[in-house]
This record gives structure tokens, sequence and C-alpha cells, in this order.
């Protein structure tokens, strides 16, 4: 049965769904079936993978909203072995549609479930809040992924984050762990960078991943080309940081 992992900041601009992209991307490169769910309303993990999100007709949303089978959604990328549960314009209203529902937390848990075995891993890609969606995210999921920039406020926002996460795990998925916590856009030649990270890794102790994904102009290019970074330049330091991270998020695995 595959792991279900959500990838969480209530904090936009952190490098969440650059890292949900090529973390999905390198885990099937090393021969994972696996999914990506865009469940941010903006979509960029959509067109990250090179699709359209406003010429898309069926989404996520059909899946959510009107009832329909997670696999009719799926499209195929054209990285081998990753498919992608795309997102468009009309996910924006999706959490107020979403209020009438029966079971509403538990909506995404449900169309994954049928679908979970299929896949090694399954990854979402949760919106920058803590509304509905976002617990859809972690009800569906075995865990999460933290992306924490290193910059001033990175801390910001992680106590309440981390107290969401306990109330989900209390009252809906008492099964929910932290998968780990990423460092992202890490500038070596800065000494805050430096100090900032040391913070971060005191507060998560072994939840942090070793490798840290470093700020690189090459990744912020590549979704404007609708690819991975593996295949916009997988020489690059980014391309080099990602596979590490999923080389290591996949030796964790191994061990659990």
């Amino acid at each position: 049965m595959g792991k279900i992992v959500a990838l969480t900041n209530k904090k936009g601009g952190v490098g969440k769904t650059t890292t949900a992209i090529n973390l999905a991307a390198y885990c099937a490169d090393f021969g994972k079936n696996v999914l990506l769910v865009d469940l941010d309303s903006q979509g960029n993990a959509t067109t990250g993978l090179g699709f359209s999100k406003n010429n898309l007709k069926r989404s996520v949303y059909n899946v959510l909203i009107e009832d329909e089978p997670a696999a009719s959604n799926i499209l195929p990328t054209t990285v081998r072995g990753l498919d992608l549960l795309p997102a468009n314009v009309d996910l924006s209203g999706a959490e107020i549609d979403m209020v009438y529902k029966r079971n509403r937390e538990k909506i995404l848990k449900e169309a994954l479930d049928k679908i979970k075995d299929k896949y090694d891993y399954i990854f979402i890609d949760c919106p920058p809040s803590l509304g509905l969606l976002t617990i859809n995210a972690w009800v569906a999921s075995d865990s999460i992924i933290i992306p924490l920039q290193v910059e001033y406020f990175a801390m910001e926002g992680v106590s309440q984050l981390m107290n969401t996460i306990s109330l989900v795990k209390q009252h809906l998925n008492p099964y929910l762990t932290i998968e780990g916590v990423v460092i992202t856009m890490f500038d070596g030649r800065a000494t805050i960078s430096k100090q900032i990270a040391a913070e971060i890794k005191k507060f998560f102790k072994s939840s942090l991943y070793e490798i840290v994904i470093p700020r690189n102009v090459k990744l912020v290019e590549a979704p404007s080309h609708g690819k991975p970074i593996l295949q916009y330049d997988p020489k690059c330091i980014g391309a080099k940081a990602y596979k590490a991270l999923a080389e290591e998020f996949l030796s964790r695995q191994a061990t659990r």
C-alpha cells in the first residue's frame, strides 16, 4: 500500500511547491510509482509540470466537489513513473463548496484510499494556509514534510502549524506523523542563514533532513518551462540537492 505525504507550510514562498515537484520527480526517477496531488488553488505544481491550469477541464476539484473518481482525473507527466492530479481555476472556490458536504474533512482521504495501492508514494502539495483543503490533506496523509526557508521569520507560525497538526492528530487522524523538515533557499554565504539553520536544527532535532536545498536560479527558472529540475538542468546544484533529498527520503523509508 502506498504512503501519502503532505508538503505543508502556512507561509507562502518557502519552496513548498518546488520541493513537492522535485521530490516527487526524483522518487519517480529512482523507479518508484508516484502521484503528485496539486491541492493549491494557485496551481503552481500543475504548471510546473507542463500543464495549463486555465485549460484543464477536469482536476482535483471534480474529485472533491463532484465526487468523481481520482483515477479519472489523473494525468501522466513527462517524467516516467510520475502522475499528476492537477489543480485548475475551479479549486479557488472549493473550500466554500466543501463546507456543505458530509464528512468534509475526509473527502480527499476517501478518494485517495481507492487508488493508494497503485502508487508507492502520493505527495500532496498543500495550499499555504490552514484551511479545509489543508485539513483534508492531513487527514488523508500518513505523514507531513515541512519545507522551511532560512530567514528571520522562518520559525514564525511554526508553533501554530504544529498545534494545528496536533489537533488533527487528536480528532481526525491519530496516525499522522512528521515525516521531516527540509531547509530551503539556503544561502551559505550569509551568517544569518547559518544562525537560523542552527536554530531550526535545535528545534526539530532528528526530524530535520540532513540535505539542505540551496538558493539556485535554475530552480526558479524550471517551473516557467514546465519541467522539474531533473529535466531542466540535472547538473545544477539545485538538482543535485533535490536528488540527494529524494535519496535521503527513500533511505528513511527503508529503515521504518
